[in-house]
């Protein structure tokens, strides 16, 4: 008996002894597991992740519909119907390049936040320029107390070619100044290279220097807040270099100015117009992730 003892002692030792080897040769290949098992946090894709963000700057070119644009002041009430209007894009060259000159072209600035993932907060600044056409005829409605701006209106028209009634621009310029929300999908992912659509909305005011005639009177050019203006957009963005974006950029929107500054009195001159406007724009930017990633 006490020898089967011993046999029985001895071997629940062994088979005891051989369990905590296998535990312990488990656990020390569980503590050397393969580098590339492990899993690591990968940095993400650009225009994609909470945290990230962009800076864009551009250029642009605006279309116009036609509007109706109601003068009021001092002896004369009056609206002007269906008046046409285009942008006057600066002349390529060296004006596109120099900082000191950067305002004179119709440009585009943003600075865009995302504050989830595919989902980014944009405040943007949109330099138009918008020109009334002077060669036009247009259909005339209300009073003027001036009999020699009243004689030029024949047959409930007045005709604009001369510049003598009124010369009328947003040059310096037709300022939208908005914020935005847009959704961003990633459509191609590359090793360098990235293909990101985007597309939202947007709503701002509008403070144009408006460049404007009226009279004969001495012309009217100051930056204020004439109006507001909505806007729906969507994009390109080509990622190149994992941080540098190409941005080709389509917007159509509304335009409703209620103060527009006519003469250098403030009150009672001014005008008010509301219209559709298109805009195409391209440029280039710098994305980057605000969070560090390994």
């Amino acid at each position: 008996m006490k020898k089967l003892l011993v046999v029985g002692l001895m071997m629940s030792g062994l088979a005891f002894g051989q369990v905590k080897k296998d535990t312990l040769e488990k656990e020390y290949k569980l503590e050397i597991a393969p580098a590339d098992q492990v899993e690591k946090k990968q940095k993400p894709n650009p225009l994609s992740k909470k945290g990230q963000v962009f800076v864009f700057y551009g250029w642009n070119r605006g279309a116009f519909s036609n509007s109706d644009i109601h003068f009021t002041g001092n002896g004369y009430d009056f609206q002007l119907n269906n008046v046409s209007a285009q942008d006057r894009p600066t002349k390529f060259g060296i004006v596109y390049f120099d900082p000191s000159w950067f305002t004179v072209t119709q440009y585009n600035f943003r600075v865009g936040y995302f504050i989830k993932d595919n989902l980014a907060l944009v405040l943007g600044i949109d330099h138009m320029k918008y020109v009334m056409d002077q060669n036009q005829t247009v259909n005339f409605k209300g009073h003027i107390s001036d009999p020699e701006y009243a004689a030029m209106v024949q047959n409930g028209q007045v005709n604009l070619a001369d510049e003598k009634f009124l010369t009328f621009e947003h040059t310096d310029g037709l300022n939208y100044e908005n914020l935005g929300l847009e959704k961003y999908k990633n459509l191609i992912h590359k090793k360098n290279i990235d293909l990101v659509w985007s597309y939202g909305a947007g709503i701002g005011f509008m403070f144009p220097k408006s460049n404007v005639k009226l009279f004969g009177n001495e012309r009217s050019d100051r930056f204020h807040v004439a109006g507001m203006g909505t806007d729906i957009r969507s994009s390109l963005n080509l990622v190149f270099w994992k941080n540098w974006m190409l941005r080709v950029e389509g917007k159509a929107g509304y335009i409703n100015m209620w103060d527009i500054k006519t003469t250098l009195n403030n009150k009672p001159d001014k005008a008010r117009q509301d219209f559709v406007f298109g805009q195409v724009l391209a440029g280039i930017g710098y994305t980057f992730n605000t969070k560090k990633y390994k």
